[in-house]
């Protein structure tokens, strides 16, 4: 039998290109919601929502369950102690991971009396350790997100001096959200604009860390913003604005990876999702858990407010529709054709 750590080199999977991921986001990027944006993009890098080595040793759930056509899908790991996150690592290679992060980046109170995520970067020393003993665990990547700073440790030289440390035990690849945290004081919903990006910090990190492999994360919400950052660093993380406007992402393959691909229209996509809830046999699942990771896909679009309308009253409750997705669309379409109708008479 082939041992855990060979396991991820007998899998063909695809290689992971770091131009462009889509964020770990809590509540939000469940396996439901990574397949549904691996229909819009075929080589965007997806991560799980962050998974606690609590949950992974002790709980009852199967907290790393994925579809196999997520992949390349990386592993979110929030925890501060080094054998445990070796362990956690090792279950995610085995599971088909094809990376796993450490969460060096979450300001909530939960997390940060936990002893994980953004207070972990005033103490790089730990998160060394943990990267240490899970590369040695694990072949697969094992990479850092975190801030440029947190409270008072907010200079250039504590932001690199972190860098340095946890680069210096093996780790080559940071994926940075270029706000500081404020573990005081505020919340986690008003850490995410207060306070200001500060994206020169992150470029200046690339320009003195030239090895390493920089990614940047916050407040991108285009594909231009995308390919000036670009110009920068190594790759673009990509965050609530992929998931409020999905659509965004249909045009990555071509735009960003220079894939020659037709991108896959709205209507596409709802027949596919809709062919995915019905393959679902888990007695839990409901549409909803789907449709809800969908709401945003007509954004902007004639009939984007049917859309959600349709999806939230209906996708819930007792009896929820199970033609859910096409059914939404007949009243999308309906509403386009009513548009168009009437502009053409006023044209007329």
């Amino acid at each position: 039998m082939a041992d855990v750590k060979d396991l991820n080199k007998i899998v063909d999977k695809p290689a992971i290109d770091r131009r462009l991921s889509v964020a770990p986001m809590l509540d939000w990027t469940d396996k439901h919601c990574r397949y549904f944006l691996r229909q819009l993009s075929k080589r965007t890098l997806l991560y799980t929502e962050m998974v606690t080595t609590g949950a992974l040793i002790y709980g009852k759930g199967d907290y790393l369950a994925f579809n196999e056509e997520e992949h390349p899908v990386a592993l979110q790991l929030g925890g501060c102690d080094p054998s445990d996150m070796a362990r956690c690592a090792e279950m995610a290679q085995s599971r088909g991971y094809d990376e796993v992060n450490i969460n060096v980046g979450c300001p909530s109170d939960r997390v940060k009396n936990g002893a994980f995520g953004a207070c972990l970067m005033a103490q790089p020393e730990v998160v060394a350790e943990c990267v240490k003993a899970m590369q040695k665990a694990v072949d697969i990547p094992v990479t850092v997100k975190c801030r440029i700073g947190i409270d008072d440790m907010d200079e250039y030289e504590d932001f690199a001096r972190f860098i340095d440390v946890v680069a210096e035990a093996g780790c080559d690849t940071f994926i940075v959200h270029a706000r500081k945290a404020w573990l005081q004081g505020l919340s986690p919903k008003e850490n995410r604009e207060i306070p200001p990006l500060n994206y020169p910090r992150v470029y200046q990190l690339k320009d003195t860390h030239p090895q390493l492999s920089i990614s940047i994360n916050g407040g991108i919400k285009t594909l231009d913003e995308v390919s000036a950052h670009l110009d920068q660093v190594d790759g673009v993380m990509i965050g609530r604005e992929a998931y409020s406007n999905p659509y965004l992402l249909a045009q990555v393959d071509s735009q960003v990876f220079g894939m020659d691909v037709a991108p896959p229209t709205r209507t596409e996509l709802v027949y596919t999702m809709q062919a995915y809830i019905e393959r679902q046999t888990d007695e839990w699942f409901k549409p909803w858990h789907v449709a809800r990771h969908m709401l945003g896909l007509f954004q902007g679009q004639p009939g984007g407010r049917i859309w959600r309308r349709y999806l939230s009253q209906k996708g819930t409750g007792k009896s929820p529709d199970p033609a859910l997705l096409l059914n939404a669309l007949s009243q999308v379409e309906a509403a386009q054709k009513n548009t168009q109708d009437y502009q053409n008479s006023k044209v007329g």
